[in-house]
């Protein structure tokens, strides 16, 4: 009886201390150590499948305030933590699917999605991983590795670790028929135009804009009226009738409310967002040539007459992460 009590007792101890190193490990409640899922390839990023880019508006956790926003100097340092099973082939916050057995992280604030290069200051291990979710909030933690990235970098026994996080510029965006597949770990260069980040989109270019051209009219030159004219059948005579004027021409506006989108020095960049805003409303490409002779390309989507319908699309438009978008009057 006495030995099987403390076999008992020894028992229920061993089990307190495990769950003490699991709640330690993390704060939210460790995942299980799944094994590889057939429909996963460990240790590749995801394609992007299914995600679209997002920066997103200001938000709430726990009382804390979280900004979304562009930083391609992006370096900082912190405590990682890992998830897993709990989100396993769910969406993430930009609409792609998290494997916890594929490299990807979440991340408070940085564009959706984005490439980071980690390294574990533990042990000198570093991993470009790709951010396509939203967390961690806790702890003042900096990022939220999956499983497979934690286990790369060699601290997802211990749960946590210390590690500096740098910005390496914008993942690539898989097409809707990618399908759950995985590409390499390479980042893509980063993109920037006037100061500001140009989100990647891959699909069949657009037909380049061509403005119409300008119609010239030359000035006629018109006989003087002498008296001998006025004298003559070529003028009629004047009539008590009431007088007919001809109506003035319509003037037909070139458009109607506008939606800018942004405006880009590489028309390259120009084109991706025209991809990106397909779904959002039909966009075009406008050159503009500024004074100093440096031609830049506008994104525009019509807008409509009406003014209301104008600032919906606008909010749209912001909504794919086009923040600065903003509605042009008719011309």
């Amino acid at each position: 009886m006495n030995a099987h009590c403390h076999s008992a007792t020894a028992r229920n101890l061993a089990v307190v201390l495990v769950a003490g190193v699991a709640l330690a490990a993390c704060a939210t409640p460790q995942p299980r150590l799944a094994g590889k899922l057939p429909d996963a390839t460990t240790g590749k990023a995801p394609s992007g499948a299914g995600g679209r880019y997002k920066v997103g508006s200001p938000y709430q956790v726990a009382g804390v305030w979280y900004v979304p926003h562009e930083d391609p100097h992006y370096n900082a340092t912190g405590t990682a933590s890992w998830y897993g099973d709990d989100f396993h082939m769910k969406p993430t916050a930009n609409g792609e699917t998290f494997d916890m057995n594929a490299v990807s992280a979440a991340h408070p604030t940085l564009p959706l999605p984005s490439m980071v290069e980690v390294t574990n200051l533990d042990n000198g291990k570093t991993l470009q991983v790709r951010v396509n979710d939203r967390g961690p909030f806790v702890g003042g933690r900096v990022i939220d590795l999956s499983h497979e990235a934690a286990r790369q970098l060699g601290y997802d026994r211990k749960g946590l670790a210390n590690v500096r996080v740098k910005y390496v510029g914008p993942a690539t965006l898989g097409g809707p028929d990618t399908g759950l597949r995985y590409a390499g770990n390479a980042a893509p260069a980063p993109a920037y135009a006037s100061g500001s980040y140009i989100p990647p989109a891959y699909s069949a270019p657009l037909p380049a804009y061509t403005p119409p051209a300008p119609v010239s009219v030359a000035a006629a030159s018109l006989p003087p009226i002498t008296g001998a004219a006025i004298a003559s059948s070529q003028i009629p005579p004047v009539s008590s009738a009431a007088p007919v004027y001809a109506s003035a021409p319509a003037v037909v506006r070139a458009s109607a409310y506008r939606v800018q989108a942004g405006a880009f020095s590489d028309r390259s960049n120009a084109q991706r967002v025209v991809d990106q805003l397909s779904t959002a409303g039909q966009a075009i490409i406008e050159p503009v040539q500024r004074p100093d002779g440096i031609t830049l390309y506008r994104v525009v989507l019509q807008g409509g007459a009406d003014e209301g319908e104008a600032w919906g699309l606008r909010d749209k438009v912001a909504s794919y992460g086009f923040a600065e978008a903003r509605v042009l009057r008719p011309f």
